[in-house]
């Protein structure tokens, strides 16, 4: 019997055969890898261990010496617009998600997923592969926009945005499959359970002949501070030394990896954050970082139960694994719950705030919903030891947009033209599987837009705006920390690279912003 993971490889060595001796020599025969991708929420580049960071992440750490880290990938600086991104290969507007889960009407705007796209799950499922959805949606919280109306054979949901980690906030929806769920309010924390669900669902995987996708979203380390005492204790006191001790050892650690060049300078400390020798309660804020550390390794620790099954079935030498931030580290400040309560436990509902944010971005500027680095650089970890010959650091600038293209490419799926009888658009990213093998992605240009906040990336020229500013120059190979605007110097480069984005705006839908939400307007080359 024929297994499903070697049949597109055999045909293609037959039709290969069939053409005689003027055909290419065929590729041998392999199998389709299962693909895991794992998403981190609200989590800035350096708080990985192989990032420059102190916290505990050798599971992480493990993927990463076996695989490649991207020192150059992106988000698009939000939780929903990234899911949408990642989930459909096109830019987030195009599928319907360009601001939140609110619906301004608006072809961009929906906030759901369209009926014009198709997700990761539904291409691979119509390849044969299993599908598995565990942990944060947040792209549509009403049926019919749930997971498993989505392409996910079999979920464990939070539909809709982050939650008490104890136990589900009212007004927060959950799901297993077709049917609401409601999680037990005694011993439930929730980077567990989704680890627990994973586990299971790949353990079930193990049983089929058909390769296997799992898309893994943690709401870890999202606010509100919520982690088990045991990780707290772990880092208790590591963070007495303050945010700007923290920052220089980071960006000293990640220039030692080669993570980031020398002569890119580290930022100066936000202007909203004190020096850190002015702070009153040092205590209190060690404690928020130390929270925030504890997330993080609960999360690592989950990996790597995660890891250990695929060991045990027998599938990790043939499993893509790719782990990514949805955006940097946030500076919301969220004070909710019992406001007396110190984070950590159910009854408080905390964030760490601009000053710990500022360090989990280092070295870069702003945080979550701006578009400078500080907002869309994500860590990348891509693990395959069956498919990935070259180990180390990749420098390729990438984007969400291109994970669809990478599964495309590695699993052999056809990308439809249309789907349940609607044109689809073409993906916009590229594959990075010439990157796996050591070589070089192809120039293009990268785009942005969250809140007015909006980018244009070619080549090392970024041309970046925060919303309501004029438009900032930078050249990203000399300057990626965004410290020399060059727009005076160089305005025709500045025009130039403002009709590439107007031009990109009109095609995917985005709207000119105005507080509370977008307005249809024209956008004209003037922007």
């Amino acid at each position: 019997m024929l297994n499903p993971k070697t049949l597109p490889a055999l045909l293609l060595t037959l039709l290969l055969a069939l053409a005689g001796p003027l055909a290419a020599r065929p590729l041998p025969a392999r199998e389709r890898p299962n693909i895991i991708v794992i998403m981190a929420d609200d989590m800035g580049i350096s708080d990985l261990g192989c990032y420059g960071s102190e916290i505990r992440t050798p599971n992480l750490d493990r993927l990463a010496r076996g695989g490649l880290r991207f020192t150059q990938f992106y988000n698009t600086g939000r939780c929903c617009p990234t899911r949408a991104s990642l989930l459909t290969g096109l830019y987030p507007h195009q599928a319907g998600v360009g601001h939140m889960v609110g619906d301004y009407g608006l072809p961009g705007y929906r906030g759901f997923l369209n009926d014009r796209c198709v997700t990761l799950a539904e291409v691979l499922r119509g390849a044969g592969y299993r599908t598995y959805q565990v942990g944060k949606w947040h792209v549509g919280e009403n049926r019919p926009h749930w997971p498993v109306d989505r392409g996910f054979e079999q979920t464990y949901s939070l539909v809709s945005g982050g939650s008490n980690y104890f136990f589900l906030d009212a007004g927060r929806k959950m799901a297993l499959g077709d049917r609401p769920y409601a999680p037990p309010n005694n011993g439930y924390y929730m980077t567990d359970a989704f680890t627990e669900n994973a586990v299971r669902f790949v353990g079930d995987a193990a049983r089929k002949e058909e390769p296997f996708f799992l898309y893994l979203a943690y709401t870890a380390p999202h606010w509100p501070l919520h982690a088990r005492p045991q990780e707290i204790a772990r880092y208790r006191g590591k963070y007495r030394g303050g945010w700007d001790a923290l920052r220089r050892e980071r960006h000293a650690r990640m220039v030692k990896l080669g993570l980031v060049d020398a002569r890119w300078p580290l930022t100066p400390r936000d202007t909203e954050v004190p020096a850190w020798e002015t702070v009153a309660d040092k205590d209190a804020e060690d404690l928020k970082m130390a929270v925030y550390a504890a997330q993080v390794d609960r999360m690592d620790q989950g990996v790597g139960r995660l890891m250990a099954r695929l060991r045990e079935t027998g599938q990790e030498e043939n499993t893509l694994v790719l782990f990514l931030a949805d955006n940097g580290g946030c500076a919301e400040k969220i004070l909710r719950g019992d406001r007396t309560a110190p984070p950590g436990g159910k009854e408080s509902f905390k964030s760490y705030g601009p000053p710990w944010a500022n360090a989990s971005n280092t070295p870069f500027r702003l945080y979550k919903h701006w578009v400078h680095e500080g907002g869309i650089s994500t860590p990348l970890i891509a693990y395959w030891p069956a498919g990935i010959r070259r180990r180390g650091v990749a420098h390729d600038p990438g984007h969400l947009i291109d994970v669809m293209a990478t599964c495309v490419d590695a699993s052999g799926a056809p990308y439809p033209k249309s789907y349940l009888d609607r044109e689809i658009p073409g993906m916009e990213g590229t594959s990075l599987l010439p990157v796996f093998a050591g070589k070089r992605l192809p120039a293009r240009a990268l785009y942005w837009e969250h809140e007015g906040n909006r980018a244009v990336r070619r080549g090392k020229w970024k041309l970046v705006s925060r919303f309501p500013d004029d438009w900032e120059l930078y050249d990203l190979e000399a300057d990626r920390t965004e410290l020399h605007n060059l727009a005076a110097a160089q305005p025709e480069r500045v025009r130039e690279m403002a009709a590439l984005y107007a031009a990109w705006s009109r095609r995917c839908g985005v709207e000119p912003w105005r507080r509370g939400g977008p307005r249809k307007v024209q956008v004209t080359n003037s922007e």
